[in-house]
């Protein structure tokens, strides 16, 4: 283990977007592959502490580590490339710096001092760099937004000064910039990217590589002359094309070479890569034998990101049944009694998706049903399971007045808040974050796919199954396959005589990885293609 870690600053100019998380994410893999231990880093200039309480329109989905930090959706990406668990350390954003410098100041600790951005701020965004340092042989930070942006300056600061800090051959700058196409004038220009790589010199940042995306090929003319402007190497101007599926990027990235200019660069010994696992990974995706449609009931489906990980776990495990997953959008806020049949007529399987909040509940339930009457395979996740729980509750109980606290709160509230939940204000990191324990019952669809009776998965949300149903609701059938270790919270539920019905308390998708995925999502997908070979 190296005394000092080498560091790789990636950073995006033109405009946002581009993929500097599956870029950061390809690079780490390949890094891996050569046998380098790596950790990736994401510094976000928002203000807001973290992406807890935004809107899924505005940034995507909100990624839960074991250690319950709500984070940027792109250490989704840099966990299920990497195959590593991040954590809370593996991200900041300038509210948290902010908020942190400002405690300390209340509290006397800079001496009178003025506190300013420069050195403050930015020793503190340097000490979040290097959290790491010395524990891996290579730590990738990422910058978020886009070089220029006002609120981006600190932390390109903090970058330059750390590649001082830490010597040449210890640090390097790639810059993922982009190389549009003009198709009334047939040809690529270079002029966005020459003025991105000037605006970051100008915060004395020299880029050592430069990827750049674009629709078409980039001819060596046009690499030639971004490696002039630019002052980059020729062989280190690298075009990052549009990609079928983002498993591929590390490929794409590796016939360049790009992880042997990296090692050049920091001086690391090259050890052998080896991609084969992956490349038969990626094969699959695209090159599948089977194939399955599934019914991917959500509210915030105008904005794929919102269910980021969701979707990347069927991915992985379409690749692992060797089955494509094409997903049917059903938007859960215009779905009624009255077009249900319509809506999820020849699907093979039904995902109900999470979320917050009363709208589109009613669309979620009339899709629960019809997957229950109808013996469709089904998978519930977070308020999905609520909302399968609900459903039961109405239509098996007899219950018709059943819901949730969270949306009328009334004697049948068969989902409901915590004692501990109901006396908090802050919306902030207050629900259920996080890694917990659950115990998994042997005679189960969920032992089934486990195979063990102890799990460990990650959780976001507030509201329970209430246990003053639960008996109710066992002796009508359901069977509560997972409960907390100490059997107080239900963590799954099923329909034993059902084809394939679960519904889960927590988020697997956080759990997915690329090549060996999540067994529930492994197993949901194997259901589903049982149908599909039944139904031709």
């Amino acid at each position: 283990m190296p005394k000092t870690s080498k560091y790789i600053f990636i950073t995006g100019g033109v405009l946002s977007s581009l993929g500097k998380g599956i870029a950061s994410s390809s690079i780490g893999l390949l890094l891996r592959q050569r046998g380098f231990s790596v950790t990736v880093l994401k510094m976000d200039p928002y203000i807001n502490v973290d992406p807890g309480t935004m809107n899924p329109y505005q940034h995507g989905e909100v990624y839960v580590t074991d250690d319950g930090a709500e984070t940027d959706l792109d250490l989704g990406h840099y966990e299920r490339f990497l195959d590593e668990n991040m954590s809370k350390l593996n991200t900041s954003s300038a509210g948290q710096v902010y908020y942190d410098v400002i405690m300390r100041e209340r509290q006397g600790a800079y001496l009178g001092k003025t506190v300013q951005v420069i050195p403050h701020i930015t020793d503190e965004i340097k000490h979040r760099m290097r959290a790491f340092d010395g524990k891996y042989d290579i730590i990738i930070i990422e910058i978020g937004g886009t070089v220029g942006d006002i609120e981006s300056l600190p932390f390109l600061e903090a970058c330059r000064q750390l590649k001082h800090d830490v010597g040449a051959g210890n640090a390097m700058d790639i810059h993922l910039t982009y190389v549009p196409f003009i198709k009334s004038a047939g040809e690529l220009k270079t002029k966005p990217t020459q003025h991105s790589v000037k605006t970051l010199m100008e915060f004395g940042i020299m880029p050592d590589v430069l990827l750049c995306r674009a629709e078409v090929k980039l001819g060596k003319d046009i690499r030639s002359k971004i490696a002039l402007f630019c002052n980059v190497e020729e062989r280190s101007v690298i075009e990052a094309l549009d990609a079928s599926t983002i498993y591929e990027v590390p490929m794409l990235f590796a016939r360049h070479e790009l992880d042997t200019i990296i090692c050049e660069k920091l001086r690391l010994k090259r050890s052998k890569r080896d991609l084969d696992t992956w490349a038969k990974f990626v094969h699959r995706i695209k090159s599948p034998r089977h194939g399955v449609e599934i019914a991917f009931v959500g509210k915030y489906n105008k904005y794929p990101d919102s269910y980021k990980s969701i979707l990347e776990a069927l991915t992985h495990a379409g690749a692992i049944n060797d089955t494509r997953v094409n997903i049917r959008w059903v938007d859960s806020e215009e779905i009624n009694g009255d077009n249900v049949n319509e809506a999820l007529a020849g699907v093979n399987g039904i995902l109900v998706a999470p979320g917050f909040g009363h709208r589109g509940i009613e669309g979620k339930i009339n899709c629960i049903t019809w997957a229950r009457t109808n013996n469709v395979p089904f998978f519930g996740i977070c308020l999905g399971m609520q909302c399968a729980v609900i459903e039961y509750a109405r239509n098996v109980l007899q219950m018709p007045l059943a819901n949730s606290s969270e949306f009328k709160k009334n004697r049948f509230s068969v989902i409901d808040l915590l004692p501990e939940q109901r006396t908090i204000t802050d919306k902030g990191g207050t629900m259920r974050l996080g890694a917990y324990p659950c115990h998994v019952e042997r005679k189960s669809r969920a032992y089934n796919a486990y195979k063990s009776e102890h799990i460990s998965e990650r959780h976001r949300h507030r509201y329970e199954f209430n246990n003053d149903f639960r008996q109710a609701f066992v002796d009508a059938g359901l069977k509560i396959s997972g409960t907390s270790p100490d059997g107080r919270l239900v963590e799954i539920v099923e329909i034993p005589s059902h084809r394939w019905f679960v519904g889960v308390q927590f988020h697997p998708e956080l759990k997915s990885r690329a090549v060996t995925g999540h067994p529930l999502f492994v197993a949901f997908i194997k259901a589903a293609r049982t149908l599909s070979s039944e139904q031709v």
